[in-house]
């Protein structure tokens, strides 16, 4: 069963799912007619938010200042903006990581967090929202704690989802980077993966898409 949950007006992902997509809400559950690739299809891609960054990097105290972020907020809401005039409209607007800059327990984390969400609020209804986790969210080493809390305000830190026949997966990358505070919880994501990509091999699917805040790689898949 699709499992989601609306806060506000985020759909945000539960159960390892986006069930956002009206047509496949509609008929069938998970997204049953979208995972038929039906021809070519555009969605948006940002990143790095990341409210209170610019402040900091001015100061250069980039650990702990950022106590000001207007001119991300005027940014971002640019973006929606911009986003909102599109014709036709994007299948959904993908978040790739750092919402805000203030790290999991440092000063105005709450506060950036309440108005990108308040910015965010404008995004057309019929665009959906996709958030993904990066290590401003999570902490450089996250902990089931942080984790936690980024589900209870975004939505799952990893999941997958069918859009226009497409499967797109969402990862959390900062398991990659450092799993030593919660082991756990890193080879339930790669157990996970593994089930995804046994599934996209199985069903053929046309393209498999991943989206996650730090890179595999750069230029190389074997580089250091």
């Amino acid at each position: 069963m699709c499992a989601a949950e609306t806060g506000g007006v985020f759909h945000r992902a539960r159960g390892r799912t986006l069930d956002a997509f009206p047509e496949g809400a509609k008929m069938w559950s998970c997204q049953e007619p979208e995972r038929e690739w039906k021809g070519p299809f555009y969605f948006i891609q940002g990143a790095d938010p990341q409210f209170g960054l610019m402040k900091a990097w001015s100061t250069g105290d980039c650990d702990s200042g950022g106590d000001e972020w207007e001119q991300e907020v005027r940014l971002t809401e640019q973006a929606v903006e911009a986003i909102n005039k599109m014709n036709p409209k994007p299948k959904f607007f993908v978040l790739c990581g750092d919402l805000v800059h203030a790290m999991p327990g440092m000063p105005w984390r709450k506060e950036q967090t309440e108005d990108l969400r308040r910015v965010l609020t404008a995004v057309n209804r019929d665009i959906p929202l996709v958030f993904v986790s990066g290590n401003h969210d999570l902490g450089n080493a996250p902990t089931a704690e942080t984790v936690e809390e980024f589900r209870q305000m975004w939505g799952d830190d990893y999941f997958s989802f069918w859009v226009g026949g497409v499967l797109f997966l969402v990862l959390n990358s900062q398991f990659l980077f450092d799993a030593s505070q919660c082991p756990t919880l890193k080879q339930a994501q790669d157990r996970w993966l593994d089930q995804q990509l046994s599934i996209a091999e199985q069903r053929r699917c046309q393209h498999a898409i991943v989206f996650q805040h730090i890179p595999l790689f750069l230029q190389s898949i074997d580089e250091d």
